[in-house]
């Protein structure tokens, strides 16, 4: 039985083991639970960060989250996921994503997680803005994350490096 996923994003803190609890309760059909959590770093490529302030687009953010979601489940057994996603002013230490994927088997969570975080790194609909020594500037994309993503991609798509 799959449950109806919950994606949010909000300012507040998440607690990942009470989301991951609450996906689970309950349920004797499902055998594996993969968690991941993003925290926001103190450093970057070795300078020092003071914060990181994430801003979205609300509704559209949701609704392309939700989308990828639904792809995931299309692609694995799942029978639960929940994302959560904040935004606001984040320092050093702070959690910003939480995605929890469940299913009967590990393969299936494990897949789904990183094939959403990958997608949540490179293509949501966020703007991060960096707090350095050095100043304040917007965070460009990075060719190691963009990489890792086009493995999802479906064959023969460009973006996969296919015909």
């Amino acid at each position: 039985m799959m449950v109806r996923p919950k994606v949010r994003i909000q300012r507040e803190p998440f607690d990942a083991a009470a989301e991951a609890r609450a996906l689970t309760a309950g349920r004797t059909d499902i055998g594996a639970v993969v968690t991941f959590t993003g925290i926001c770093r103190g450093s970057d490529d070795g300078r020092a960060v003071a914060a990181l302030t994430l801003e979205h687009y609300p509704g559209m953010a949701e609704a392309e989250i939700e989308r990828h979601v639904a792809e995931a489940e299309a692609r694995w057994a799942l029978l639960g996921v929940t994302v959560v996603h904040r935004h606001g002013r984040l320092v050093p230490g702070d959690d910003i994503v939480l995605v929890v994927t469940a299913s009967s088997h590990r393969g299936d969570a494990f897949a789904a997680a990183e094939f959403l975080m990958d997608w949540l790194k490179t293509k949501a609909p966020f703007w991060k803005k960096e707090e350095a020594g050095e100043g304040t500037g917007w965070v460009e994309a990075k060719a190691d994350d963009d990489a890792a993503a086009t493995r999802w991609a479906p064959p023969g798509d460009p973006a996969a490096g296919g015909a």
